[in-house]
C-alpha cells in the first residue's frame, strides 16, 4: 500500500519506542520492511530519549531530492515521544489514533514523524494508520476538508506555514548565562578523568548518573561502551562521535544533542576545548574496546580519508 508514497522517491523511516510502545513499534517495523521501505530501528529506551533522538535524526537528515526521511515512534499514549521529537526544527510530529487523524495530519501539518499509542492502538489499526500516513500527500483532500481539495487561499497558507514554522524560536536569546545546563557548571570544580587523558568530570547525580564533562582540544576517547544508554548536550566546543556499532559519524557543536543506545561502541575526537552535559539511563560505567593509540590511528585514518 506504500506504492503511491514511494513511487516518486525512496523513503527511509527511523523508528524507536519506549517499553510501552515496543511491541507495536516492532510490528510496524516489520510491516514497513514488508513494503520494501528502508527502516533504521533505534530500539527501546525512555520515551523522552527516543523521541528526541528520532526527532534529531529526521531534523538533521541530509536528504537529496530523491530521498525522504521520516520518523515513527511509539510509547504508551503516543504523546510523550511526539513532544520531544518536536523540539527539533523541521520536525512535525503528531500522535494519530485513527487513519482519519493520520490523513488530516499529513494533509494539514505535513506530518513527518508519526507517533503511535502502544496502550490503545492494536497492530491492525496501527497498520491502517501507517499506510494512510505513507500514502497521503501534503495538502491532499482529507476529512477536515470534507474530502474535497483545499481552497487556494488555505492551500497557500499551508505552503507558507512550512517556511514560517521552523523560524519560530530561532531568534530567542540563547546566551550562556540564561542556560540552566550551563549554570550547573559554574563554580564547580571538575575532577580529572584518570582513564582518559585530557578529560575532567563533575558528577551531579549518582544514579541515574548525570555529569558535566570537559575535554581539551585534541583529546581522544578510545572505542568504548556503557551498560546504559546516554544522552549528551554540547554546551560549547566541537567534537566528532563515531558510533562503530551503527557505522555512523556525528559531528557536534554548540547546542547539539546526541543519544547513544546502551552497548553501542563509540569513539570520540575533540577538535576544540569542549564542555557538555551527559546523562545516563542508569549508573555510569565504561568498558574500553581498544587502547588509546589504536583509537588515534583509526581516527587519523578516517579523517584523512574523509570517511564517516
Amino acid at each position: 500500500m506504500a506504492d503511491s508514497a514511494t513511487a516518486s522517491s525512496p523513503l527511509k523511516v527511523i523508528a524507536g519506542a519506549d517499553s510501552f510502545g515496543a511491541e507495536l513499534k516492532d510490528a510496524m517495523v516489520s510491516h514497513l520492511r514488508s513494503l520494501n521501505i528502508e527502516v533504521e530501528d533505534l530500539g527501546i529506551t525512555s520515551y523522552y530519549n527516543i523521541g528526541a533522538e528520532v526527532g534529531r535524526r529526521v531534523s538533521s537528515a541530509t536528504t537529496s531530492p530523491s530521498v525522504e526521511t521520516r520518523g515513527l515512534l511509539a510509547c504508551g499514549t503516543g504523546v510523550g515521544v511526539g513532544i520531544f521529537a518536536n523540539k527539533f526544527p523541521g520536525v512535525f510530529a503528531t500522535t494519530c489514533l485513527t487513519p482519519d487523524e493520520a490523513r488530516n495530519n499529513r494533509s494539514i501539518n505535513n506530518c513527518n514523524v508519526l507517533a503511535l499509542s502502544g496502550m490503545s492502538t492494536s497492530a491492525d489499526t496501527a497498520k491502517e494508520i501507517v499506510d494512510t500516513w505513507l500514502n497521503t500527500p501534503f495538502k491532499a483532500p482529507c476529512p477536515a476538508s470534507k474530502s474535497q481539495p483545499w481552497p487556494e487561499e488555505i492551500s497557500n497558507f499551508f505552503d507558507e506555514s512550512m517556511n514560517e514554522m521552523p523560524k519560530i524560536g530561532a531568534s530567542e536569546n540563547t546566551q550562556a548565562e540564561t542556560c540552566a545546563v550551563c549554570c550547573l557548571v559554574k563554580n564547580r570544580e571538575l575532577n580529572p578523568i584518570d582513564i582518559i587523558p585530557g578529560g575532567s568530570m563533575k558528577i551531579l547525580r549518582e544514579s541515574p548518573t548525570s555529569a558535566i564533562i570537559k575535554f581539551k582540544a585534541g583529546s581522544v576517547e578510545p572505542a568504548h561502551h556503557h551498560t546504559f544508554g546516554h544522552c549528551l548536550l554540547v554546551m560549547k566546543g566541537k567534537k566528532s562521535v563515531w558510533n562503530l556499532s551503527k557505522k555512523e559519524r556525528y559531528d557536534l557543536g554548540d547546542g547539539d544533542y546526541l543519544f547513544t543506545p546502551a552497548g553501542d561502541v563509540h569513539r570520540v575526537k575533540y577538535y576544540e576545548d569542549t564542555e557538555f552535559f551527559l546523562k545516563w539511563d542508569g549508573k555510569w560505567d565504561m568498558f574500553f574496546d581498544e587502547d588509546l593509540e589504536t583509537a588515534k590511528i583509526a581516527i587519523e585514518k578516517e579523517l584523512a580519508n574523509g570517511s564517516a
